[in-house]
């Protein structure tokens, strides 16, 4: 792959900050317009079109400073179509658009796992990730979680010396919590910190399932140690099952509230895990994972869409997420019309476009 013009990697940044651009409007507008410059003129126009209030794009001086920011913190910025782009990630349908990371950014291209679980973890679950985490990284696997107290620091102490990434929701610098900076630190020197917020920004509750989408889609499989039912490493777990990687759990104690999250993964056919061996088995008998690249489906978008298709592609969406394909046959229309009118609605305000297809009000 050769390396994306620095013109058009700026101009890959500069809308994936667009307001009402987010991973999936980002994947189809690259696939419509071929890339991200042109991407940038046409917006104004398609806002328009959809029925939005006039556009502003984001200032050409606040993507540098952003870009100036990440180098002054050492960090690195790979967008979506850079060879550094970590290839199991692209896959994901959609990839986020752009990623700053901290570190080796190497370790995202090699054979990852997954270890998260509880924040308030027992003394022998965060024995359990520890040593989980020694062997695979001595296995030749680098490990990912998302450095919150308990599971994830005890999963990223036990591969620090074979290769670890921490996730975070906040910018790479960003240390939250503040009570795991040694942690962050000799991460950040010998193994990488990654995230797909800008340089700065801080840690908000919304950005945490965005976090753990890219730790199991940086990830072949997912391992949850002790996590109680409600939790976002159950989160991670459904992510990385809907994005067709393998789900692992350490089963505990039925009296332990931290064990159900892992005894009902396995009760609805999670892998068990009680060490390496179980991965190792998991990987060797199990279909490979297809390493495509992710992004629109669509080879070709229509040059116009006209407005009584953009009002009745309105007409039929709710707050319930509705498969595009099924709008497509409910009006009889091509699904690259009708995804086109839907990227036009939701680039106006007037539709979200969600993962796998779907779309809401």
């Amino acid at each position: 792959m050769s390396p994306l013009p620095e013109p058009e990697r700026f101009a890959r940044l500069r809308l994936s900050r667009a307001d009402r651009v987010g991973p999936v409007s980002f994947s189809q507008l690259l696939a419509r317009y071929g890339s991200a410059i042109r991407a940038l003129e046409a917006l104004p126009d398609l806002v328009r079109h959809g029925g939005g209030a006039p556009y502003v794009l984001p200032d050409a001086s606040r993507i540098e400073d952003e870009i100036a920011a990440g180098v002054d913190k050492g960090a690195a910025l790979v967008v979506l179509g850079d060879p550094a782009y970590p290839a199991r990630l692209a896959a994901v349908d959609p990839p986020p658009p752009v990623l700053w990371t901290l570190g080796d950014v190497t370790l995202l291209s090699r054979e990852t796992v997954a270890i998260v679980g509880a924040r308030i973890a027992s003394a022998g679950g965060q024995r359990i990730a520890r040593g989980l985490a020694q062997s695979l990284g001595q296995a030749g696997f680098v490990v990912v979680s998302g450095l919150a107290r308990g599971i994830d620091a005890a999963a990223h102490a036990g591969s620090l010396d074979t290769g670890t990434v921490a996730v975070l929701g906040g910018g790479v610098d960003d240390i939250y919590p503040p009570d795991n900076a040694a942690i962050y630190a000799q991460i950040a020197e010998r193994g990488c910190v990654v995230s797909e917020s800008p340089m700065g920004a801080r840690a908000q509750a919304r950005d945490f399932p965005r976090r753990n989408r890219i730790i199991s889609g940086l990830s072949r499989g997912v391992i949850v140690v002790e996590a109680e039912i409600r939790s976002g490493s159950l989160i991670t777990a459904r992510l990385a099952a809907e994005q067709g990687r393998d789900v692992f759990a350490v089963p505990g104690s039925p009296l332990d509230p931290r064990s159900r999250g892992p005894n009902e993964l396995l009760r609805q056919g999670a892998i068990l895990c009680e060490g390496l061996e179980d991965v190792q088995r998991a990987f060797e008998t199990l279909r490979r994972l297809d390493e495509t690249p992710g992004g629109s489906p669509f080879t070709a978008f229509p040059d116009d869409i006209d407005d009584a298709l953009l009002e009745q592609v309105a007409e039929l969406l709710s707050p319930t997420p509705t498969p595009r394909d099924e709008l497509a046959r409910a009006l009889n229309r091509p699904v690259a019309d009708v995804a086109a009118a839907l990227l036009e609605l939701s680039l106006a305000g007037r539709a979200s476009l969600l993962p796998g297809g779907l779309a809401s009000t």
